[in-house]
């Protein structure tokens, strides 16, 4: 089995954002078990299942899990984004990830761990937003029968200035282009078939939201984000917060 490890620049982005002082025995080397991280979410494998290559296998679970309820993760991400980011065109937009019997059962019910019935089966929904380049830069789950346009406000109070707000026919609603306005943005979004007033945007700027639906393909190439196996959502949301950090090459840094 291939193994993945942190390259030199991941490690050299990441490394000043990693907690310190920690208490309790010696560490396992932060950067070996980061990789066993890595692994898993781009295999897919069980935690258990984990190559010894990065230490035991509970340390890189524990790791994971213990940073994860600390929101490390997600703060790992806002701390690449603040240093490039570049939100003067930004795009919206959701995918699926269907859910495996694994993450049922947890506490809260199905709804309060963002999985729900859509017409592909029992599934969470990945909201983002991404750059002017399309690097993911927020995002939010939902269980998957939550419609684009009613999660859409939430996700916007994180997208600070920008000039343009690209999205699909799904984001179309007036309530949703008054917030765009209203934040200083001009939305380019186009109408759906039943509107009686024909809906004006820029047709050249709007061609570029494909680079989210990039965003999605290159973040579903890590096969615990393309299926859902975590119990809680804090930990999935985790999960896709490292990968996009990872499938960004840390070039914001």
């Amino acid at each position: 089995m291939s193994l993945f490890w942190l390259s030199d620049k991941a490690g050299a982005a990441i490394g000043p954002h990693l907690p310190t002082n920690q208490p309790g025995a010696r560490r396992v080397d932060d950067r070996r078990v980061i990789s066993g991280i890595l692994h898993v979410l781009k295999i897919g494998c069980r935690w258990c299942d984990c190559p010894a290559d990065y230490g035991l296998s509970t340390t890189v679970y524990n790791r994971f899990n213990r940073w994860s309820r600390r929101g490390f993760w997600l703060k790992l991400l806002d701390a690449l984004v603040s240093a490039g980011a570049v939100t003067k065109s930004t795009a919206i937009d959701s995918t699926y990830v269907k859910a495996q019997r694994a993450p049922f059962g947890a506490k809260g019910g199905r709804a309060a761990q963002a999985i729900g019935r859509s017409r592909g089966g029992w599934t969470t929904k990945v909201h983002a937003l991404t750059d002017v380049i399309g690097r993911p830069y927020a995002l939010m789950l939902t269980p998957g029968n939550v419609s684009d346009i009613n999660a859409a406000p939430a996700l916007l109070e994180r997208a600070g200035r920008m000039r343009y707000l690209l999205g699909d026919k799904g984001y179309d609603a007036d309530c949703l282009r008054v917030l765009a306005r209203n934040a200083g943005a001009i939305p380019v979004i186009p109408g759906r078939r039943n509107r009686k007033r024909v809906i004006c945007y820029n047709k050249d700027r709007y061609r570029g939201r494909h680079l989210i639906e990039n965003a999605f393909c290159r973040l579903k190439d890590f096969r615990r984000v393309h299926t859902r196996y975590d119990k809680l959502a804090a930990n999935f949301l985790s999960a896709v917060a490292f990968a996009t950090v990872i499938a960004s090459g840390c070039e914001r840094v």
